[in-house]
């Protein structure tokens, strides 16, 4: 899969192609990755590619000639048309399945824009599918796209040493899109503090039985969404309920 990245900063994604787990994606090939910068396709000596707001108010808006260019080469060079991803807090929320899908796909264009935001003409000629992290704002879109490039790097075959490492992640559908439970690792006391003895014991399935009531009870703490989704869609049996039920005189 390719995925072309339309940034003022390419720099930024150097780093990040040549280092980790995911680097083997990159350097395969698997992800094909390339990096435009929309100042190469501005005029002037200045190579300007922002300008005020009509209308008045603070910061700079990116304009929309130098990037219709640089997608306009994109489509050349790919020879055809690719989705266009921008990233904003007006997106859609980037989740799992999301990821799963683009993980599956050719790849797409991801652009990444800075200052105020983007000529909305531009959006509306070019973007197809707008991708959000959270609800809070970044400086610009780089750190949204190298999410989405690792997160999508990672799902492909013979990235990770183990290929069933991803399918036991939080929000993967072999965990009923539940968080994943806590991991130790030796020493078994580490500050007084020693590893639940569960993991010691050798026997298989309570350190299963321990590690899905984990994976429960700390959804059902930090995202009841995420549990109410898997109790409508029928994921939770009766040894799962009987974890989340409250301790008799108590709360979970």
């Amino acid at each position: 899969m390719r995925f072309d990245i339309v940034t003022l900063f390419p720099e930024l994604f150097a780093p990040f192609l040549a280092s980790g787990v995911t680097r083997r994606a990159f350097a395969s090939g698997q992800v094909d990755v390339r990096l435009w910068n929309p100042r190469d396709q501005a005029e002037g000596n200045y190579r300007r590619v922002d300008d005020r707001a009509f209308g008045g108010g603070p910061g700079m808006v990116m304009m929309a000639e130098p990037l219709a260019r640089c997608l306009d080469a994109i489509v050349a060079d790919r020879g055809g048309a690719a989705p266009v991803v921008l990233f904003t807090p007006a997106g859609e929320p980037l989740r799992h399945a999301g990821v799963a899908q683009w993980a599956a796909g050719e790849g797409a264009v991801l652009l990444c824009g800075r200052y105020e935001g983007i000529d909305q003409r531009l959006v509306d000629r070019y973007v197809t599918h707008a991708i959000s992290l959270g609800d809070f704002v970044l400086s610009g879109g780089e750190i949204a796209a190298l999410a989405l490039l690792d997160a999508v790097a990672r799902l492909q075959p013979g990235v990770l040493n183990d290929a069933a490492s991803h399918q036991l992640d939080s929000f993967h559908p072999a965990l009923d899109g539940l968080l994943d439970c806590p991991h130790y690792t030796r020493p078994e006391d580490w500050r007084g503090m020693r590893v639940p003895e569960v993991l010691l014991s050798g026997h298989h399935d309570r350190i299963a039985r321990w590690r899905r009531d984990m994976q429960l009870r700390l959804t059902a703490e930090r995202r009841p969404d995420l549990l109410a989704q898997a109790r409508a869609a029928g994921r939770l049996d009766r040894a799962d309920e009987a974890a989340l039920a409250p301790p008799p005189g108590g709360t979970l």
